[in-house]
């Protein structure tokens, strides 16, 4: 059984910068792409960014410019580097593997105060 764990998450004030990262119990490279998604309060789960076993990265348009998703596949980790931080941006942020079927992470808070 695939398990995601996230770490990184927090309190931050507007304009901060976090690293969110995703830990695979397997090797990442065996997806085909990984995502981070976040959900707000009352909002439906939205893709933030993704990236591709070869690399290939997409970003949602509010955090184009200001997150950075990258792997490091000996650490079997995806990390999403968040810069410049909205209270728009306040979410759980889950991390997704993506194979024959999707795997989720249980999802971690960012909380961006002002």
């Amino acid at each position: 059984q695939v398990q995601l764990v996230e770490s990184g998450g927090g309190w931050v004030q507007v304009g901060g910068s976090l690293r969110l990262s995703c830990a695979a119990s397997t090797s990442i490279s065996s997806f085909n792409a990984m995502g981070w998604y976040r959900q707000a309060s009352g909002d439906q789960r939205e893709l933030v960014a993704s990236i591709t076993r070869i690399g290939t990265t997409v970003y949602t348009d509010s955090v184009k410019g200001r997150f950075i998703i990258s792997r490091d596949n000996p650490k079997n980790t995806v990390y999403l580097q968040v810069n410049s931080l909205k209270p728009e941006d306040t979410s759980v942020y889950y991390c997704k593997a993506e194979r024959y079927g999707d795997y989720w992470g249980k999802g971690i808070l960012v909380n961006v105060s002002s």
